[in-house]
């Protein structure tokens, strides 16, 4: 397969091909695809304080609703910048329960 130089997608020229096989062909050419913005550096963890402790010790199962909630929180790139959202599920029911956005 010829690399081609044009810029131009193979999907707008005709060709249907598989992401992953593009990804495979990429790989093995040891070519990789431009990657637009930098990283954003999102946690910077303090090494000195002590990790929290794992109060349920990696059990998420609960006997009935209300029983064990747990939280995560992730972020999302906005037009803005980067948007927070907190989750709280339920284990029991595997619902959230609560969530909060935050920029």
């Amino acid at each position: 397969m010829a690399a081609e130089k044009s810029g131009i997608p193979l999907r707008h020229k005709g060709k249907d091909v598989a992401r992953c096989t593009v990804e495979r062909l990429l790989k093995a050419m040891e070519i990789k695809g431009v990657v637009r913005g930098g990283k954003v550096i999102t946690i910077n963890p303090d090494k000195a304080q002590p990790c929290p402790d794992d109060k349920v010790n990696r059990e998420f199962h609960a006997p009935f609703p209300n029983r064990l909630w747990v939280s995560d929180f992730t972020y999302v790139s906005s037009w803005l910048g980067m948007v927070y959202v907190a989750f709280v599920i339920d284990v029991f029911a595997r619902r959230i329960v609560g969530w909060r956005v935050s920029t």
